[in-house]
């Protein structure tokens, strides 16, 4: 989800609620502590430079049990890190404290808005020369076309 996705959301909604993928729901009384711009420059296992760039929001819960966010207050926090960070209109990434910092993905569901889970991936598979298919292999054709197959009393084991 981009930035202005979010806006346009909030926009429609009364309340906010972030919503974890196992569907739990971030307790109401959550802080978006930080709004940020998240720059990243790596080179892959490939080694092609590449640069990345997300919009970073940072939910953290406290015992502030009366504390709730209003969407205008999430929109105008949205608004001042874009004009303070100059952030453009870019993908969100969310982090919430679970047993680590987890870093999720951002959906909407037309109601709560959905923490999703975000994966590892090698960026040079071309480059890495892993298959992008596990090949399927018959033991018994493995071992009878190298000729090597163990026989009962023939030494090998």
């Amino acid at each position: 989800m981009k930035l202005s996705q979010i806006k346009n959301h909030l926009e429609k909604l009364e309340t906010i609620a972030f919503e974890l993928p196992d569907g739990k729901l971030v307790p109401r009384h959550f802080h978006v502590t930080e709004v940020g711009k998240v720059e990243k420059n790596f080179i892959d296992c490939g080694g092609t430079v590449r640069h990345e760039v997300v919009a970073n929001f940072q939910l953290w819960e406290a015992n502030d049990y009366d504390h709730r966010l209003h969407p205008e207050k999430l929109t105008h926090i949205i608004e001042l890190s874009e004009k303070v960070l100059g952030l453009e209109d870019l993908d969100i990434e969310v982090e919430y404290q679970g047993s680590t910092i987890g870093k999720y993905g951002l959906d909407f569901n037309g109601t709560n808005f959905l923490l999703t889970n975000k994966q590892t991936a090698c960026l040079a598979l071309d480059a890495c020369g892993v298959p992008t298919e596990k090949m399927k292999v018959n033991l018994s054709d493995l071992t009878m076309s190298t000729g090597s197959a163990c026989k009962p009393g023939g030494g090998c084991c």
